[in-house]
């Protein structure tokens, strides 16, 4: 496996998983009462609850998108 292959790995991780990141955050942002609406039929939250554990799961995907998709991506730009 060359340098190559994996920066193109990684560039493709890096954009599938920020599309998902836009998306879900976008989601959250425009249609809240959508997605509390259709999450609450599987889980029954209170909407207080939903709120600091949709945000709290968008916050912990934010850091893992960064930590594992962008900056190898990056790293592997410089070197290359």
């Amino acid at each position: 496996m060359d340098i190559r292959t994996v920066t193109t790995f990684f560039r493709w991780c890096t954009i599938i998983n920020g599309g998902i990141l836009i998306l879900w955050a976008v989601f959250c942002a425009f249609a809240p009462d959508l997605v509390y609406r259709t999450q609450s039929k599987w889980f029954p939250l209170p909407r207080e609850t939903f709120n600091a554990v949709i945000y709290s799961f968008l916050g912990f995907f934010k850091v893992v998108f960064l930590f594992f998709n962008v900056v190898p991506y990056v790293a592997l730009l410089i070197v290359g």
